[in-house]
């Protein structure tokens, strides 16, 4: 007869695994000799190297007990089960490493690929790594509230950024956070967007999302905030005949000039 320890090493298990064996019902707990330590026989053995085994193989606990006890069909069966659910598992690891992967990139955090192959195109153009990280938040914010028009939304960012004049905005714009608000360069920004938008708006719109006007509000804001000069550009725009940023309309008459 074995001692609990003895029959651990024999097959090649600690102590607390034979414990929690007995406490989960997968292997019998032997009566107690006359000095109250328990006493194992070959079978307890034999049944402990088993369920070890098959845990060491991935079978959950759960299931050691039903095949132990199988017949050989029955357990071919369940182990092709088991293996089932493992692939199913493996699969899951491996997506969730792939976006692992994708997030220490950086711009995939909530970022649908469009949005990110976008920030790409903005970098290429040379525009500055704070700018970029502007737009990065701002299209968070879009692509959680409208993610069935962010393609086509995207899309037309991408045909945008095919006009020069767009391109030298964007680069404009890239520079902008530390201008003041009498910084010259805003009333070149405010022209160039002025002859930009009537271009647009002559040939029929462009793809606006459809946001609500609490969250276009804040975007605004956020804007506004990022740049001394943000509010001044806006104030340029509306003399213009524009109101908004992240919504850009028209005026049905320019504000009057307040300089």
């Amino acid at each position: 007869m074995l001692t609990i320890s003895q029959v651990a090493s024999y097959a090649g298990v600690t102590v607390a695994a034979v414990r929690h064996y007995h406490r989960v019902g997968l292997l019998p707990e032997p009566p107690r000799d006359a000095s109250g330590y328990r006493r194992y026989d070959a079978a307890a053995v034999v049944r402990l190297i088993r369920i070890h085994v098959l845990a060491s193989a991935g079978v959950p606990l759960a299931q050691v007990e039903s095949m132990l006890d199988a017949d050989q069909a029955s357990f071919t069966t369940a182990i092709k089960a088991i293996d089932r659910q493992l692939d199913g598992e493996i699969q899951r690891l491996q997506a969730t490493r792939t976006r692992l992967a994708k997030l220490a990139a950086g711009d995939h955090l909530a970022l649908p690929q469009c949005v990110v192959d976008y920030l790409a195109r903005l970098r290429s153009l040379g525009l500055s790594e704070d700018f970029v990280a502007q737009e990065r938040d701002a299209w968070i914010v879009v692509s959680a509230q409208v993610p069935e028009q962010i393609n086509a939304i995207i899309a037309q960012k991408h045909r945008d950024l095919d006009d020069p004049e767009m391109v030298q905005l964007y680069r404009l714009l890239s520079t902008a956070a530390d201008w003041s608000s009498d910084d010259p360069r805003l009333t070149e920004v405010a022209d160039l967007l002025e002859e930009i938008l009537n271009r647009v708006m002559a040939a029929g719109g462009v793809v606006e999302p459809d946001l609500d006007d609490r969250l276009v509000a804040l975007l605004d804001a956020t804007m506004v905030a990022a740049a001394p000069a943000a509010a001044q550009l806006l104030t340029l725009l509306e003399q213009r005949g524009w109101t908004g940023w992240t919504r850009m309309e028209r005026r049905s008459e320019p504000s009057p000039s307040t300089s």
